[in-house]
């Protein structure tokens, strides 16, 4: 119980910090309003430290233009964002028990020195509050999404067969849509292990991650954690399932023919022969079923927000409407789900708050550090050179290779802003958002289908290209699963299986558009 209050604690924290954030910095513009030494800056333009030069609102003081030119963070400001990165991706590998103590310091001190600089080099509060703003719903959504999962056991009592496992596959890749990658990730692996317990091998759980924990969730915001942050920054929540429906189904049908290929071709017998014949029933048994009731909250929550429905109550800060009725529905979720669920269910699915804890960590790192390398990728779009090399084709390649070796989240950020900066429109204002969405600039839809389809697919690459991967990876292992390390996964895996059908796709909705 006390591990669970210092989760649930963590998970509060950056809520109360949203709040204080906001009302800070309402209250500093207010007292500062009036004062051209500021620096004359249009403090929308200014959100998320996006802005071009071009786009700032010049004085007639000449400090006041001279601080304007200083708003911006210097190139070497993106490094803390690479690092991390970096060692997201090669500490648990080299040098694992290091990572393993000191990754929630390292985390928290790189975005500590990112944001330190924007505030009190740049003076600039408002990309840290964006930040914080979109760090506080993404956390709070996967918190509950896995924790209220955690307190479902599911039981299959069949005959682990090809057509069977495909079967879960299949409905996997639609429940991602419900719950999230996250949430279907925990509450399918452990009965997917379990009915195949006497011939699992290592590519049923690669398979898995490819379908359930990534391409499968690429239907609705609620899906995939890039998909919610586009969501956040103003995508129609409708737009994902009418424009990715199409790949969304051929991936999922090549992804699962390749894969009843390779588990025809396992010859392991599902019984154990020490036990002789066995029976089934074929019938399906769940523990933990008041727990669907959390996460049917989880859902209905998505929607309240002052966006959709102007009663909800908000803050506003840079002429938007900021949300947290929803957050505080999540984590309320979050510990009732947990409070109350089936201690039989919490112990058959060897429930621990570890890897939601990770991704708590690494993000409030990604999110802090990423605000230099979205600023720099913006302002290269918006140049002549950058804004030639942007073609729906290039985002859908360059997308999908950072989406794989980095983190499919902020990657798909930092491509829409260059995609939107490339049209002359600002990701920061969500009504040039809704309209990128909607077509309102040449081959616009177009573009975000190739940053939203590559993202979510690409993410299934590495271990670290998206969140659920590492989860999977980390349950298959403790059951005792031997695993394919990061090279071995990419180049037994990834590369002569997924790849091949990430290139049909480009070929088959992108490549001649």
């Amino acid at each position: 119980m006390t591990k669970f209050f210092t989760s649930f604690f963590l998970l509060v924290v950056p809520l109360l910090l949203l709040n204080y954030s906001l009302s800070y910095a309402n209250n500093n513009e207010a007292t500062h309003a009036d004062n051209p030494s500021v620096g004359n800056v249009n403090a929308k333009l200014l959100a998320d430290g996006k802005s071009s030069p071009n786009a700032l609102v010049k004085g007639e003081n000449p400090s006041a233009n001279e601080e304007d030119e200083h708003a911006h963070a210097p190139g070497w400001t993106v490094i803390p964002f690479v690092l991390l990165l970096l060692m997201i991706a090669t500490g648990p590998l080299f040098y694992e028990h290091f990572w393993h103590k000191n990754y929630p310091k390292i985390s928290v001190l790189l975005a500590a020195i990112v944001v330190s600089y924007y505030i009190f080099a740049l003076h600039n509060t408002h990309g840290p509050v964006h930040a914080l703003i979109e760090y506080v719903p993404f956390i709070s959504l996967l918190s509950a999404l896995y924790i209220a999962s955690g307190g479902i056991s599911i039981n299959i009592d069949k005959r682990a067969t090809p057509r069977a496992n495909v079967a879960i596959l299949a409905i996997g890749a639609v429940i991602s849509n419900i719950i999230g990658t996250t949430g279907a990730s925990m509450l399918l692996i452990r009965p997917f292990v379990r009915l195949n317990k006497n011939r699992i091998r290592s590519y049923h759980i690669i398979f898995f991650i490819f379908v359930i924990s990534n391409v499968g969730g690429s239907l609705t915001p609620i899906g995939d954690p890039p998909l919610f942050l586009g969501f956040l920054k103003g995508v129609p929540f409708e737009w994902t399932i009418i424009h990715n429906v199409l790949p969304w189904a051929l991936a999922c049908l090549l992804l699962c023919l390749v894969f009843y290929y390779f588990d025809q071709k396992n010859k392991d017998s599902p019984e154990d022969p020490d036990e002789g014949p066995v029976t089934y029933s074929g019938k399906v048994s769940i523990e933990g079923t008041k727990n669907f009731l959390w996460l049917g909250i989880v859902v209905v929550a998505i929607f309240f927000d002052p966006n959709v429905f102007e009663w909800v109550p908000s803050i506003d800060y840079d002429g938007a409407k900021v949300s947290y009725v929803k957050e505080i529905i999540w984590l309320m979720v979050a510990f009732a789900s947990y409070r109350f669920a089936s201690k039989k269910a919490i112990s058959d699915n060897d429930f621990s708050f570890e890897p939601i804890k990770e991704v708590a960590f690494l993000f409030i790192g990604i999110f802090g550090t990423m605000m230099p390398a979205i600023e720099l990728v913006g302002n290269f779009a918006s140049s002549p050179e950058g804004s030639k090399l942007i073609t729906h084709n290039t985002l859908y390649w360059g997308t999908g290779s950072l989406s794989g070796l980095l983190d499919n989240a902020p990657t798909y950020i930092n491509f829409l802003t260059a995609a939107m900066a490339a049209k002359g429109s600002d990701i920061s204002v969500m009504s040039n958002v809704v309209e990128f969405a909607n077509g309102g600039f040449p081959d616009s839809t177009l573009y975000l289908k190739a940053i939203a389809v590559s993202a979510v697919f690409f993410g299934a690459m590495t271990y670290i290209g998206n969140g659920p991967n590492f989860m999977v990876k980390s349950i298959a292992e403790q059951i005792g699963i031997k695993m394919p390390s990061f090279f071995g996964y990419i180049i037994r895996y990834s590369i002569p299986v997924l790849l091949p059908i990430l290139f049909i796709i480009w070929l088959v909705f992108f490549a001649f558009q």
